[in-house]
């Protein structure tokens, strides 16, 4: 299906939209201020060893320490079947090179590999593997092996390391293969020489910006335009271009346009839209989103969908629109981790399996891993993908100053109940000639009127006349009782 892959630059900010039909399939961000390191390579030092969770921090110049478990350490013992403990492994102070395999996210700091991986246009290098793997886009069996006899005819004798064959290199010639192994040998003895002569911590090698990785990671035949509305960008994607792809050079465009390029597309529409905790589908029915932490559920309800034949009928149709909405949603968002889907109770057999495998077919167009496990018990879809970056929310929001991200206040009159309290305690504690009230207006106008009575009887009890004072800058929930 042919796309369209919009660029929209910044001096503060990379953006990028993926159109499929008109339809924004794929958002990424990249802010200059906050640049993933997903992919970048450091001569790190090991800052503390935790035994107990075979883990160790290793500090890598960042603000906060990274992470490293023992499971992606490439490190085995004499027998070649199983890994030694972290404590014989690693000491403090020891200088480590590492890769970030997955961005800092939340309070949690980066996570760390030592199996590093060098990507080009058509091949993934692995210098610490000597094996041939096949990107699993590539399904046909007599093409994947076609694939693997072509690169090992074009690798020299005294190549050393593993590859990944991307699926850009289905269409690659031997000479295209060829390039690519030779730039990352370079690229990869580059990193070596940097690292024996610089302090830890320190950087010795950055993945491309967003600009740059779209070129390498997103282009493929069904991709026919590219548009960029940076001329300074612009020309840096047809230098690249024509370097590693020059196939590509003459889909490269420059927008002119007055109108901003992500209007014209609809894009900035979408991204309010995938900032919504609601998702309407076309049949009246809504998906609701929810994110936290740990991970994200997704509630499937028919809303004002009636069907038109019987209510089986009605959660089916349903359902399968939902399917699609929440395989692109994934996408939009960059949602990851353990995802819950709660589709509509199906009570037919035969309509789950539709609805599952309609699913998985629109999740294909995702290029993150990922994981779809069938119906539970309680009728519950549970996958799980792959999360390396902050999702969209992350990017561009935070917690609500007023609910501190619950998404919920307390109410005017539980605050209000709440200042009784205080007062009565502060009141035993210590003796003031009067109380003050510090709150938000919607509380004090509930003192004054509904509840005027209660705080009449409590200023009797303590026997303290008790004022009323609005601070405009407090939100609802907050307040003070201050001694006069």
């Amino acid at each position: 299906m042919s796309n369209e892959i919009l660029i929209n630059v910044t001096p503060q900010e990379t953006r990028v939209a993926v159109i499929e039909q008109g339809i924004v399939q794929e958002l990424h961000i990249e802010r200059m201020s906050s640049r993933g390191i997903v992919g970048n390579i450091y001569n790190g030092q090991v800052s503390r060893v935790l035994p107990g969770m075979q883990s160790a921090f290793i500090d890598i110049g960042m603000e906060r320490a990274a992470f490293l478990h023992v499971g992606d350490i490439k490190e085995l013992n004499v027998n070649g079947d199983q890994g030694r403990p972290i404590e014989r492994l690693l000491h403090e102070g020891n200088n480590i090179l590492v890769q970030v395999i997955k961005d800092a996210i939340g309070t949690k700091g980066a996570r760390l590999s030592t199996q590093i991986s060098i990507a080009g246009r058509l091949l993934v290098y692995l210098p610490h593997e000597s094996h041939i793997g096949i990107s699993q886009r590539i399904e046909d069996s007599f093409e994947r092996e076609l694939l693997r006899e072509k690169l090992q005819h074009v690798l020299p004798p005294e190549a050393k390391g593993g590859y990944i064959i991307r699926t850009m290199a289905e269409a690659a010639t031997e000479a295209d293969l060829r390039a690519d192994i030779e730039y990352l040998h370079k690229l990869w003895l580059d990193i070596q020489n940097k690292s024996l002569v610089v302090s830890s911590p320190t950087l010795l090698y950055q993945d491309l910006d967003l600009s740059h990785r779209v070129l390498r990671d997103f282009v493929d035949d069904d991709t026919h335009r590219i548009l960029v509305d940076s001329r300074e960008t612009y020309q840096k994607l047809i230098i690249f271009a024509q370097t590693y792809m020059s196939n590509v050079v003459d889909r490269i465009d420059h927008y002119t346009g007055e109108r901003p390029l992500f209007d014209l597309y609809g894009v900035e529409e979408e991204i309010d839209r995938s900032l919504a905790r609601r998702v309407n589908l076309k049949s009246g029915g809504y998906v609701i989103i929810d994110q936290t932490e740990a991970l994200t559920t997704m509630d499937v309800n028919t809303g004002g969908y009636i069907g038109v034949r019987n209510f089986d009928d009605t959660i089916f149709k349903t359902n399968l629109e939902a399917a699609q909405v929440i395989a692109r949603q994934l996408r939009l968002r960059n949602l990851g981790g353990i995802i819950i889907i709660d589709f509509i109770d199906m009570e037919n057999e035969e309509h789950k399996s539709a609805v599952l495998a309609e699913f998985n077919k629109a999740l294909m167009r995702d290029r993150t891993r990922m994981t779809v496990n069938g119906f539970t018990a309680l009728g519950l879809v549970e996958m799980t993908r792959k999360r390396t970056r902050e999702s969209l929310a992350h990017i561009l929001c935070e917690p609500c100053p007023t609910c501190q991200g619950r998404g919920q206040i307390r109410t005017a009159q539980t605050v209000c109940y709440e200042i009784l309290r205080e007062l009565l305690r502060v009141s035993r504690q210590f003796d003031a000639n009067e109380f003050r009230i510090l709150a938000s207006q919607q509380v004090i106008d509930l003192f004054l009127d509904e509840e005027s009575q209660n705080l009449a009887q409590l200023a009797d009890f303590i026997e303290k006349p008790v004022g009323l004072q609005v601070e405009a800058s407090y939100t609802q929930e907050q307040y003070d009782v201050i001694l006069i």
